[in-house]
C-alpha cells in the first residue's frame, strides 16, 4: 500500500510539535518542582537539601513517566490511524476527518437541544448514566443486604445458590424482552437490564465477604456476646467492605457495558441510541467520536468507585 506523501508528511510535524511540548513540560516541571525551590534556597552544598531535591526529582519523574507513556503511546495510535486510512476510498475516516465532521455541533457545543433525539453528547450520556445510577444503586442495595443475610445462613445459600450461578450466565440483552414483556415501557425495561447485570458480581462477592470473615473475629462475638444487630455493624459488616467494594466496582463497569447495549435497542435519548442512530445515518466519525466519550465516562465510573473505595477500606485490608 502507498501511503500519500501529505499525510506522512502531516505526522512527522505532529510528531515534532508532541516531543517539543513533552521536552519543554518535562524541563518547567522540574524548574518549578518544590525540590528546585528547596535547593536553590538553601544552596547547592547542603546535603540535606540535594538529598531532598533529588527525592522531589524522582517523583517528579515518576508523575511525568505516567502521563507521557500513555500520552505517546496514544499519539502514536492517531499517527498510525491517519497514516492508514489516509488513501482515498478508505472505509474509516481518519482522526482529522473526525475531527472536522463532529465539530460542530458536537464537540463545539455539546450541550445543545433541539428537542426530542437532537441533543448533545452531554444530555445523551446525562440520560445513559440515570438509568445507570437508579440499576445500580438498586443492585448495590439489594446485592450487599441480601449477600450478607445469605452469608450468615449456610442453609440458605446452598438453597440459592444453584440459582444464582444460572442466572448469572444469562446475558444482559436476554433480560431486555423479559423486562419489555414485564413493564411495557422503554425506560424502566433499561433500568432493569442494568439492576439484574450489576446485581451477580455485589451479590457473590458479598456473600463470598462474609463466608470467609475469620475464626477469630466470630470467638470473639461469642465471647463478647455479641447480639445479632452489634455482630452485624462490629463484626459482619466491617470484614466484609472489602469484598463489598470489589463487586461493586465489577458490577458499575458491567452496568455501563450493559446500558450501551440496551439502548440500542429501546430507542429514546442515550449514548447506545445516538451510536446506533449514527449507525444507520452512515455518520461514522460521530460513532467514533460517541465511543471516546463512552470510554472516558466508563473510566471515570471505575476511578470514582475506586477512589471511594479506598477511603472506607482500612490500608489493613
Amino acid at each position: 500500500m502507498r501511503l500519500p506523501k501529505s499525510a506522512l508528511k502531516l505526522s512527522y510535524h505532529l510528531l515534532r510539535i508532541f516531543l517539543s511540548l513533552l521536552a519543554g513540560l518535562g524541563q518547567w516541571l522540574l524548574k518549578t518542582g518544590p525540590g528546585f525551590a528547596l535547593q536553590a534556597n538553601a544552596g547547592i552544598g547542603s546535603p540535606a537539601s540535594s538529598t531532598f531535591a533529588w527525592r522531589q526529582r524522582v517523583q517528579v519523574y515518576k508523575v511525568l513517566r505516567r502521563i507521557l507513556l500513555p500520552a505517546t503511546a496514544i499519539l502514536i495510535l492517531l499517527i498510525l490511524w491517519q497514516v492508514a486510512y489516509s488513501r482515498p476510498g478508505a472505509n474509516l475516516p481518519t482522526p482529522l476527518q473526525v475531527w472536522q465532521d463532529t465539530w460542530d455541533p458536537l464537540i463545539k457545543d455539546p450541550f445543545f437541544d433541539y428537542g426530542g433525539n437532537a441533543k448533545g453528547l452531554f444530555w445523551q450520556i446525562w440520560a445513559s448514566l440515570r438509568r445507570v445510577f437508579i440499576g445500580f444503586a438498586l443492585a448495590g442495595l439489594v446485592g450487599v443486604v441480601g449477600g450478607m443475610i445469605i452469608g450468615v445462613n449456610r442453609w440458605l445459600y446452598e438453597a440459592l445458590d444453584p440459582i444464582f450461578q444460572v442466572l448469572r450466565t444469562v446475558p444482559p440483552l436476554a433480560w431486555l424482552p423479559i423486562s419489555l414483556a414485564a413493564f411495557r415501557d422503554a425506560n424502566p425495561s433499561a433500568i432493569f437490564v442494568i439492576f439484574i447485570t450489576a446485581l451477580w458480581p455485589i451479590l457473590i462477592n458479598t456473600i463470598a465477604g462474609v463466608q470467609r470473615i475469620p475464626q477469630d473475629y466470630r470467638n470473639v462475638a461469642r465471647i463478647l456476646r455479641l447480639s445479632g444487630w452489634k455482630y452485624f455493624f462490629k463484626i459482619v459488616f466491617p470484614a466484609t467492605v472489602p469484598y463489598i467494594f470489589t463487586g461493586l466496582r465489577i458490577g458499575v463497569g458491567l452496568s455501563w457495558l450493559a446500558i450501551v447495549a440496551a439502548e440500542m435497542l429501546i430507542g429514546g435519548v442515550g449514548i447506545g441510541f445516538f451510536i446506533w442512530d449514527a449507525w444507520n445515518s452512515s455518520r461514522v466519525s460521530e460513532i467514533i467520536l460517541a465511543l471516546v466519550y463512552v470510554g472516558l465516562v466508563g473510566l471515570l465510573l471505575d476511578r470514582i468507585t475506586a477512589w471511594i473505595g479506598s477511603l472506607v477500606v482500612s490500608e489493613d485490608h
